[in-house]
Protein backbone atom coordinates (compact mmCIF):
# COMPACT_ATOMS: atom_id res chain seq x y z
CA UNK A 1 0.00 0.00 0.00
CA UNK A 2 1.18 3.20 -0.69
CA UNK A 3 0.97 7.18 0.59
CA UNK A 4 -2.21 8.26 2.37
CA UNK A 5 -3.42 11.25 -0.78
CA UNK A 6 -2.66 13.78 2.40
CA UNK A 7 0.89 12.44 2.91
CA UNK A 8 1.91 12.48 -1.02
CA UNK A 9 0.65 16.24 -1.22
CA UNK A 10 2.51 17.43 1.57
CA UNK A 11 5.70 16.16 0.02
CA UNK A 12 4.86 18.16 -3.10
CA UNK A 13 4.40 21.16 -1.86
CA UNK A 14 7.51 21.57 0.00
CA UNK A 15 9.28 21.25 -3.51
CA UNK A 16 8.31 23.71 -6.17
CA UNK A 17 10.08 22.35 -9.18
CA UNK A 18 8.08 19.10 -8.08
CA UNK A 19 4.91 20.59 -7.50
CA UNK A 20 5.92 22.60 -10.76
CA UNK A 21 6.85 19.04 -13.17
CA UNK A 22 3.26 17.07 -11.36
CA UNK A 23 1.07 19.84 -12.91
CA UNK A 24 2.73 20.01 -16.53
CA UNK A 25 2.77 16.24 -16.01
CA UNK A 26 -0.96 16.34 -15.29
CA UNK A 27 -1.82 18.66 -17.80
CA UNK A 28 -0.21 16.35 -20.19
CA UNK A 29 -2.16 13.39 -19.57
CA UNK A 30 -5.29 15.22 -19.53
CA UNK A 31 -4.53 16.43 -23.25
CA UNK A 32 -3.22 13.68 -24.11
CA UNK A 33 -6.53 11.36 -22.88
CA UNK A 34 -9.10 14.21 -24.90
CA UNK A 35 -7.08 13.83 -27.87
CA UNK A 36 -6.97 9.68 -28.08
CA UNK A 37 -10.65 10.11 -27.13
CA UNK A 38 -11.60 12.73 -29.91
CA UNK A 39 -9.97 10.40 -32.36
CA UNK A 40 -11.53 7.60 -31.31
CA UNK A 41 -14.64 9.58 -31.53
CA UNK A 42 -13.43 10.41 -35.15
CA UNK A 43 -12.57 6.32 -36.04
CA UNK A 44 -16.08 5.27 -34.97
CA UNK A 45 -18.08 7.81 -36.62
CA UNK A 46 -20.63 6.70 -38.96
CA UNK A 47 -22.55 9.41 -40.96
CA UNK A 48 -25.46 7.02 -41.64
CA UNK A 49 -27.07 7.23 -38.15
CA UNK A 50 -26.56 10.84 -36.84
CA UNK A 51 -28.64 10.36 -33.59
CA UNK A 52 -26.61 7.55 -31.96
CA UNK A 53 -23.58 9.25 -33.33
CA UNK A 54 -21.89 10.61 -29.80
CA UNK A 55 -20.37 13.94 -31.79
CA UNK A 56 -23.62 14.75 -33.17
CA UNK A 57 -25.42 15.03 -29.84
CA UNK A 58 -22.45 16.51 -28.34
CA UNK A 59 -22.92 19.11 -30.83
CA UNK A 60 -26.43 19.44 -30.65
CA UNK A 61 -26.18 20.30 -26.59
CA UNK A 62 -23.59 22.60 -27.56
CA UNK A 63 -25.58 24.69 -29.99
CA UNK A 64 -28.29 24.61 -28.21
CA UNK A 65 -26.56 26.63 -25.28
CA UNK A 66 -25.08 28.56 -27.50
CA UNK A 67 -28.17 29.56 -29.78
CA UNK A 68 -30.41 30.32 -26.27
CA UNK A 69 -27.47 31.73 -24.04
CA UNK A 70 -25.41 33.93 -26.25
CA UNK A 71 -28.32 35.39 -28.36
CA UNK A 72 -30.18 35.95 -26.17
CA UNK A 73 -33.30 34.47 -27.22
CA UNK A 74 -33.46 32.85 -23.53
CA UNK A 75 -30.49 33.39 -20.95
CA UNK A 76 -28.47 35.88 -19.57
CA UNK A 77 -26.52 37.31 -22.89
CA UNK A 78 -23.29 37.87 -23.58
CA UNK A 79 -20.11 37.90 -21.39
CA UNK A 80 -18.22 41.27 -22.45
CA UNK A 81 -14.92 42.18 -21.09
CA UNK A 82 -12.08 44.96 -22.26
CA UNK A 83 -9.41 44.15 -24.47
CA UNK A 84 -7.20 42.92 -21.69
CA UNK A 85 -9.73 40.66 -19.93
CA UNK A 86 -9.60 42.71 -16.65
CA UNK A 87 -13.07 43.95 -16.07
CA UNK A 88 -16.12 42.13 -17.40
CA UNK A 89 -19.82 41.89 -17.26
CA UNK A 90 -22.96 39.43 -18.90
CA UNK A 91 -24.44 42.50 -21.33
CA UNK A 92 -27.89 41.79 -22.55
CA UNK A 93 -28.32 41.56 -26.11
CA UNK A 94 -31.53 42.43 -28.56
CA UNK A 95 -30.88 40.17 -31.55
CA UNK A 96 -32.22 41.25 -34.88
CA UNK A 97 -32.71 38.75 -37.54
CA UNK A 98 -32.96 40.23 -41.18
CA UNK A 99 -32.08 39.93 -44.51
CA UNK A 100 -28.71 40.96 -44.18
CA UNK A 101 -28.12 38.40 -41.02
CA UNK A 102 -27.82 37.89 -37.72
CA UNK A 103 -26.46 40.76 -35.40
CA UNK A 104 -26.93 40.35 -31.96
CA UNK A 105 -24.72 43.54 -31.05
CA UNK A 106 -28.51 45.67 -31.32
CA UNK A 107 -28.19 48.55 -28.76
Amino acid sequence: MGFPWYRVHTVVLNDPGRLLSVHIIHTALVAGWAGSMALYELAVFDPSDPVLDPMWRQGVACFGFGAFHVTGLYGPGIWVSDPYGLTGKVQSVNPAWGVEGFDPFVP
